[in-house]
C-alpha cells in the first residue's frame, strides 16, 4: 500500500523579528518610566521651601506679625521685614523675595505713585484674593497707576495690600496672595493686590516663555536623530556644522514664535534670539557628540537630559522654591532653567540676575563643543581600529588562499564575497539609522 507523502508546510520562525521589536520596545518603555518619575516627582506636591516673602513695616507690629507667619508655616515661608513700600518692590524686581504684604497701604504710601512703569491697580470688586486667586492678578493691566492717598485720615480702616510680580512665577504669586489673604481677613479688610511686573497682555499667566522653551527643546533633540542618524557617514566637523546651522533656524523659529506670532514679550526679541540660540545650538552639540557613543539609545539620553530633568526645573510651572530638594537644585545651573529664567530677567526684570543665566547657557554650549572633541577623537580611533584589522585580515586570508589554491583567482572573484559582506553591512547600518530616525519623529 503505497501512501503518498504530504509536502512539509514550515511555519515561519519569527523569534529574531521578535527580539528585534522586542529590543525597540525597551525605548518607549523606558521613557514612559523616566517622564512619570521626572514629572510626577517634580509637579505632584507643590508646597512652599522657604518661600522668601516680606512684611512691610519697621514696628513691632511688623516683627510680631512676620514671626507669626513663619513660625505657622513651619519652614515652608523665609519672612522677612523691610522697612518701606518702595524697598519691597526693589526686592520684588530683583526677585529676592515673592510677595510684599503691607499691613497699611494709606500709612506707607500704598499704590504705585503715578506715572511708575509697571503698577497695577486692585480688583475691581475689592474681592479677597481666596476668591480671585491667580486670575486677580493676571487680569491687572498693567498700565493703570494707583494713586497716593496722602495721610491716613485719623479713624480710617486700615487698608492692607500685597504687593506681586506675577511675571517671575504665576504660581508663586497664587501661592502668595492664598497666604495673606487670611492675614487681611483678620484685619476686617479686603486684600489689594498690585502686580509691580506683570505679564505680556498675550500671556496673562506668564507660562508662554516655557511652552516657547518646550518648543525649541523639541526642534532641537528631534533634529539630532537625523543628524546622527543620516548623517552617519559624513565627518563629525560636518555634522556640528550642521548642528549649529540647525540651532541658527531652531532659534529663529523661536522668535518669530514669541514676537510676531503669539506676542509672547514686546520688547527685547534680540536678546531672547541671542539666548535661544545659545540654548539650541548646546542641546545639538551635545546631543551630536553622543550620537557617536549611544547610537539608537540617543532620543532616550537627549531626552533625559533635556525633557525629563529640563523641563521639570526650569521653573515655568513651579519655581523651585515650591518643588522638592532634587529638582530645586537642578533649576541653579540647567539650561532650560538658564532660558527661562534669562527671557524672564531680560524681558520684565530690566535684566537683573541675566548675565548668570546667560553664563548657564554659554557653558551647557562649551559642554557641547567638549562632546564633539570627543566623539572626533573616539571615531577617529574607531577607524584606525577598523583600517588596522581589515588589513589583517586581507593578508590572513591571502595567506590561506596561498597555501591551499595553486592558482590565484581573479582579482573580482577574489573580491566578490568581501563586496558583498560590505553591501549587507551598509544595508544593516541604513536600516538601524532609518529606525532610529522613525523612533525619534515617533516621540
Amino acid at each position: 500500500m503505497s501512501s503518498v507523502r504530504r509536502p512539509d508546510h514550515h511555519r515561519p520562525d519569527h523569534r529574531a523579528d521578535l527580539r528585534h521589536v522586542l529590543t525597540h520596545l525597551v525605548t518607549p518603555l523606558l521613557m514612559c518610566i523616566g517622564m512619570g518619575l521626572a514629572y510626577l516627582g517634580a509637579f505632584a506636591h507643590p508646597e512652599p521651601h522657604h518661600l522668601p516673602v516680606a512684611v512691610v513695616g519697621s514696628g513691632s507690629q511688623a516683627q510680631v506679625l512676620a514671626q507669626s507667619i513663619s513660625d505657622k508655616a513651619h519652614g515652608g515661608l523665609d519672612v522677612r521685614t523691610v522697612g518701606s513700600r518702595a524697598e519691597a518692590v526693589d526686592q520684588l524686581k530683583h526677585q529676592e523675595i515673592f510677595g510684599a504684604y503691607v499691613m497699611d497701604a494709606h500709612a506707607s504710601g500704598g499704590g504705585a505713585p503715578a506715572g511708575t512703569s509697571g503698577g497695577a491697580s486692585a480688583p475691581k470688586d475689592g474681592a479677597s484674593t481666596a476668591k480671585n486667586g491667580a486670575g486677580a492678578a493676571a487680569k491687572n493691566d498693567g498700565g493703570t497707576a494707583v494713586k497716593h492717598e496722602g495721610a491716613p485720615v485719623a479713624g480710617a480702616k486700615a487698608a492692607p495690600e500685597l504687593v506681586v510680580a506675577t511675571a517671575g512665577s504665576d504660581t508663586t504669586a497664587t501661592v502668595v496672595q492664598k497666604i495673606f489673604t487670611p492675614v487681611a481677613a483678620q484685619q476686617g479688610t479686603p486684600l489689594k493686590v498690585t502686580d509691580v511686573a506683570p505679564p505680556a497682555e498675550d500671556d496673562p499667566t506668564g507660562q508662554g516663555l516655557f511652552f516657547l522653551m518646550v518648543a525649541i527643546s523639541i526642534g532641537s533633540y528631534a533634529s539630532v536623530a537625523v543628524i546622527g542618524g543620516a548623517g552617519a557617514v559624513l565627518p563629525i566637523r560636518l555634522r556640528a556644522a550642521l548642528a549649529v546651522g540647525t540651532s541658527f533656524v531652531v532659534s529663529i523659529l523661536g522668535t518669530l514664535f514669541a514676537g510676531p506670532v503669539f506676542h509672547l514679550v514686546d520688547h527685547g526679541l534680540w536678546g531672547l534670539w541671542s539666548m535661544a540660540w545659545l540654548y539650541s545650538a548646546g542641546i545639538l552639540l551635545i546631543g551630536t557628540g553622543l550620537h557617536t557613543f549611544l547610537k539608537r539609545w540617543t532620543t532616550l539620553g537627549v531626552m533625559a537630559l533635556f525633557v525629563m530633568l529640563n523641563f521639570t526645573s526650569a521653573g515655568g510651572v513651579f519655581r523651585p522654591e515650591l518643588q522638592n530638594g532634587f529638582f530645586a537644585s537642578l533649576h541653579a545651573f540647567w539650561n532650560g532653567a538658564g532660558f527661562v529664567e534669562g527671557t524672564r530677567s531680560h524681558v520684565y526684570f530690566d535684566n537683573n540676575g541675566l548675565a548668570g543665566h546667560v553664563w548657564t547657557l554659554v557653558l551647557w554650549l562649551v559642554v557641547g563643543f567638549v562632546m564633539i572633541g570627543v566623539a572626533s577623537l573616539a571615531e577617529a580611533r574607531r577607524r584606525r581600529a577598523a583600517a588596522a584589522a581589515a588589513q589583517n585580515a586581507t593578508a590572513v586570508a591571502a595567506a590561506a588562499v596561498a597555501a591551499t589554491v595553486p592558482e590565484r583567482r581573479p582579482a573580482h572573484a577574489a573580491g566578490a564575497g568581501d563586496g558583498g559582506n560590505a553591501e549587507r553591512a551598509g544595508r544593516s547600518e541604513a536600516e538601524e539609522a532609518e529606525e532610529e530616525m522613525e523612533e525619534a519623529v515617533g516621540v
